[in-house]
């Protein structure tokens, strides 16, 4: 399908013995942002895992026009790249190294990185500040710098598709909106993303925003359409508002 960078179609999976995905068709914009919000156990994750190829499901899932399972893990890793929730990598690599790790679908078999890995990575480290680090080992970095870190080994893959499970965790407000930046970046680049956010206002910066709840998407729109508005209250229970403040769409307590 034209336009269209991942389609999801009739897509179910299980946790354990539950079934926490319920069958439903899900087709996300190229070169756009889609935030994907919901209450906690909607299955956003989930989902999002489904969209990567992590996780066992039914039904099927297509990338860039082709089947995600027709892919070999190098040409898949090659397109799609994934940030996922409490990532974890080796204590005693250094910065650089971590980093690096996300140019290995670009490399032959145990060949030495290329003058491009090396540009890619420190692009990337510098678009997350944490070029100055890289000498640094992973160790000594606290949860926001680790996050930095993780989304910089992302962002060296140089994928047309990222998917990112709450990449905001850790981040102070400050690295919040850098973050923010470097997805409009991508984004103007012709990158699709797509981001699973707890901060609803995040969210609303996005291009789309999908609401999930039980396991279910009850609505897929334009961020800043009333109705897209209208489906997250009534998913929080009526327990936020939505505000145009400042000329931005804010989520904020309903008191």
């Amino acid at each position: 399908m034209k336009d269209i960078a991942v389609y999801a179609q009739s897509i179910r999976a299980s946790l354990g013995n539950a079934e926490v995905l319920h069958g439903f068709d899900l087709a996300l914009d190229q070169g756009r942002w889609t935030s994907i919000v919901g209450p906690n156990g909607a299955g956003k994750s989930t989902l999002l895992k489904v969209l990567a190829g992590l996780i066992p499901h039914s039904g099927t899932v297509t990338l860039l026009g082709q089947p995600l399972s027709a892919l070999h893990g190098r040409q898949r890793a090659q397109q799609l790249a994934w940030l996922g929730q409490n990532e974890s990598s080796a204590d005693d690599l250094t910065v650089f190294d971590v980093a690096m790790l996300g140019r290995l679908p670009h490399q032959p078999w145990l060949s030495s990185p290329s003058a491009a890995d090396h540009a890619a990575v420190e692009l990337a480290l510098r678009a997350t500040q944490a070029w100055d680090w890289r000498a640094r080992a992973l160790g000594q970095l606290s949860g926001g710098e680790r996050q930095r870190v993780l989304l910089a080994r992302a962002l060296a893959v140089q994928a047309q598709v990222l998917l990112m499970d709450e990449p905001l965790a850790n981040l102070d407000p400050p690295h919040q909106a850098d973050w923010l930046g470097i997805v409009r970046a991508l984004v103007e680049q012709g990158v699709t993303v797509v981001s699973v956010l707890h901060e609803v206002s995040m969210a609303l910066h996005a291009d789309a925003v999908v609401v999930m709840a039980d396991g279910r998407v009850l609505h897929h729109g334009a961020a800043h359409h009333s109705d897209t508005h209208g489906a997250v209250e009534a998913v929080f229970g009526g327990r936020l508002a939505i505000h145009s403040v400042a000329g931005q769409w804010v989520a904020l307590p309903r008191l």
